[in-house]
């Protein structure tokens, strides 16, 4: 069996301590929060946000996850209830009064980041730092060791309130983060998973790991999930990098999928890619685009509605810098925006314009493009996205060669003292409400109030995960 645990039920909240960063050598991932960590919580903050944003939730985070290193994370979502992911394990929210969101479990089953996903009844939760085995009473080791542990876990999520660890499959490089992916019989679903950081010196992780890991998860066999192929994105190589500017691609960061139209978007590093997966078990290259002049690290990815145009985020400093300031100006550290332009194989990535938040921020803050999702206006596009310190942010990309701002929320510094990561990982759109897993802050609520974002409120969506865009209807 592929790494099974079948029958293990994760550990009760509070069970075991949540590890800290500093205990995860090996790992080189950008976005790791260990650096500068030495408070264990904020000082008072005030809010700064457009009229037309109501802040009408904050819940903090909550023991044994209330310290610096517990990092709030990704989230998906299923009827009621939120999945948000946590360097030391996953919370489970209860959302169906969104405005008085509610904890209904916390998991701690380290692994650093914790990128999650959910299919029915069962949700993937990566591990990205290496451990010393699979279980969630793992110690920390390093990528030195050829018996540690990274990979993706698959908990049964049908009761929330008592998530069971089902079943477990490893992956060269471990996950940083992964992208669910539904096969069109709907049997199964894959998992795109994206590394990267390969060293010689690593055993489980060796270079040149130009690759993603495709593993098929059987829906009515979850503890068999598979490992099919680890397929060369850039057989002829990846960007090479410049020192102390451009990351050399080495894997992917992210991947966004579009299955209606059977096209993903890789966000890699030093590359963005344009993938045919009408073949869910052979994703297929059709385009590669490069920005050497004002992208450092291509991070994320998110397709307009109509799956022609896609938003790529540059993560300059690596999400734990102060890069929205003048000196970095407003092309660096930003979204570009690419129409994509004639159909199939001959299908291209065009670049039309820049976006990054109009507002400089302080130098105390951490401050890049990060995640986000549409609005689910028809026939517009809008997006609203996390910016760490920089807050959260509502854009319109209509016009792909003239997008503007719509609203933003934000708060002052986290540590005024000095640069502490922090702020929004993520702002998601939700059946009427923005949700922001906030690195340090816990989970925000915001209900946007606009004559242009207002349509989005008759959408609704039982099943929502960022990264697998649904096609929406009014």
């Amino acid at each position: 069996m592929a790494g099974v645990l079948a029958g293990v039920v994760p550990l009760v909240l509070g069970l075991l301590a949540t590890p800290s960063l500093a205990d995860t050598p090996g790992s080189e991932h950008p976005e790791d929060p260990g650096a500068g960590v030495v408070s264990a919580q904020a000082v008072a903050r005030e809010v700064i946000k457009s009229k037309n944003i109501k802040h009408t939730a904050h819940l903090p985070k909550q023991a044994p996850f209330d310290n610096i290193e517990s990092v709030g994370t990704d989230i998906a979502f299923k009827g009621r209830h939120a999945f948000v992911g946590n360097y030391g394990g996953f919370v489970v929210y209860d959302i169906a009064k969104p405005d008085k969101p509610q904890i209904v479990t916390q998991v701690a089953c380290p692994g650093g980041q914790g990128d999650v996903s959910i299919s029915g009844n069962l949700l993937f939760v990566s591990t990205d730092y290496p451990r010393s085995n699979n279980t969630c009473q793992s110690e920390a080791t390093t990528a030195a060791d050829p018996n540690g542990w990274e990979g993706m876990k698959v908990f049964d999520v049908s009761d929330p309130a008592k998530p069971r660890y089902v079943s477990s499959i490893a992956t060269a490089c471990g996950s940083h983060t992964h992208t669910l992916v539904p096969d069109k019989a709907g049997k199964a679903v894959y998992l795109y998973v994206s590394s990267y950081a390969p060293k010689p010196e690593f055993p489980n992780c060796q270079p040149p790991h130009d690759k993603i890991s495709i593993i098929k998860v059987p829906l009515d066999n979850p503890a068999e999930p598979v490992l099919l192929d680890a397929p060369v994105v850039f057989p002829d190589g990846g960007n090479p990098g410049q020192p102390g500017g451009i990351r050399e691609t080495s894997g992917c960061h992210d991947i966004t999928v579009f299955p209606s139209k059977d096209l993903a978007a890789g966000a890699c590093m030093g590359d963005g890619v344009l993938f045919d997966i009408s073949d869910r078990e052979k994703p297929r290259v059709v385009n590669q685009v490069r920005d050497d002049q004002n992208f450092a690290f291509w991070h994320s990815a998110t397709f307009n509605n109509e799956g022609t145009k896609v938003v790529f985020t540059d993560e300059l400093g690596g999400g734990s810098a102060a890069t929205c300031d003048a000196p970095t100006g407003p092309k660096r550290g930003a979204n570009g925006i690419y129409d994509i332009v004639g159909s199939g194989a001959e299908s291209k990535l065009e670049f039309r314009s820049y976006y990054k938040i109009p507002r400089h921020q302080a130098a105390t803050e951490n401050c890049v493009a990060h995640n986000g999702s549409l609005i689910p206006v028809p026939g517009k596009d809008i997006m609203v996205q996390a910016w760490y310190q920089g807050g959260v942010s509502v854009w319109e990309f209509t016009d792909s060669a003239q997008p503007k701002e719509i609203a933003f929320f934000d708060r002052t510094p986290f540590d005024p003292g000095k640069l502490q990561t922090a702020g929004s990982w993520s702002a998601y759109y939700y059946n009427g409400r923005v949700f922001s897993s906030g690195i340090q802050e816990g989970l925000d609520v915001l209900d946007i109030k606009d004559r242009r974002t207002d349509p989005a409120k008759r959408v609704r969506f039982e099943e929502f995960n960022p990264q697998t865009q649904p096609v929406y209807a009014d």
